[in-house]
């Protein structure tokens, strides 16, 4: 017997709060990796792996908070802790593979395709993973065409993502990008449960005791929630992330930080013992003498 789903038991909730999630983990994602083309050594490989970390948890809230409005009529729905978490760690693994190989390769296009690819064969790997940590009485069957589909919208996204972190500049155009991967995230997501279909056996035994989604969401904000905030800390108190440039690179010509922020103006004199630029202020200061 085929089970009646609902996606959305919740109407918009569910998806919008997603979808901003998703957006907040790529657009701290897509900071962190910016930030880490402008440090060598170890700060490189510790923005990258918050970066990931970032990117991941993103995708996962993502991922679980519209799954708490998925619901199947004809029987209750559980979740396996072990395999829930095991989806978070792929996540993470693998967009942290995409991202290192940027980070260290840059922006070339053998780095973008490799990147995008394992990043975002793991956005789906985390998705159809947590899908298999569903438990309930039936079986869960998808349509083949639909899924290769929404492993595409990953690869894509994942790309697109990869090569803005490197390419682009700026705090508005870094998070129209985040924007972007948030759509292409939630529209993976619910492609793949588009694909999904359930059969209910009710004759079969019931299944053993389970998560329930309710139960979930505790971890899921505090846990992966937390750990946004802090990278969120983290960026905010970094000066790169909202110029995108280094210190100084926006200093005014003339200008001397030593002299209280004011600006030294050179002019040419003559004269084979003076020097051959000097102040303003010492032309005027000498000025009366010569006359």
């Amino acid at each position: 017997m085929q089970g009646t789903v609902d996606g959305f038991t919740y109407g918009l909730v569910t998806p919008v709060t997603a979808f901003l999630m998703a957006c907040l983990g790529a657009a701290l994602g897509l900071r962190c990796t910016r930030r880490s083309l402008r440090t060598r050594g170890a700060p490189r490989a510790g923005w990258l792996g918050l970066g990931a970390t970032s990117i991941g948890s993103g995708i996962w809230t993502m991922h679980f908070i519209a799954m708490l409005g998925f619901t199947v009529r004809e029987a209750p729905v559980g979740y396996d802790r072990p395999l829930t978490y095991a989806s978070l760690g792929v996540a993470v693994l693998m967009v942290g593979i995409g991202i290192f190989l940027v980070g260290y390769r840059g922006a070339t296009r053998m780095a973008l395709v490799t990147g995008g690819t394992i990043t975002g064969l793991g956005i789906a790997s985390m998705h159809y993973l947590g899908m298999a940590g569903m438990t309930f009485d039936g079986r869960l069957e998808y349509d083949t065409l639909t899924v290769a589909f929404s492993v595409v919208i990953a690869v894509v996204a994942a790309t697109a993502a990869l090569w803005a972190a490197v390419s682009v500049h700026g705090f508005l155009p870094s998070l129209c990008a985040s924007v972007v991967m948030g759509v292409a995230v939630s529209g993976m997501h619910y492609t793949g449960m588009a694909a999904l279909q359930v059969h209910i056996h009710p004759d079969t035994a019931p299944a053993p005791p389970a998560e329930e989604p309710t139960s979930l969401l505790l971890p899921l904000m505090i846990g992966p929630g937390c750990f946004l905030l802090l990278a969120a800390v983290v960026l905010m108190i970094d000066p790169l992330m909202v110029t995108g440039s280094p210190e100084g690179a926006g200093r005014r010509p003339g200008h001397d930080p030593r002299r209280g922020g004011g600006r030294m103006t050179s002019i040419p004199v003559r004269g084979g013992h003076a020097p051959l630029y000097e102040t303003a202020s010492r032309r005027a200061y000498r000025q009366p003498r010569d006359r």
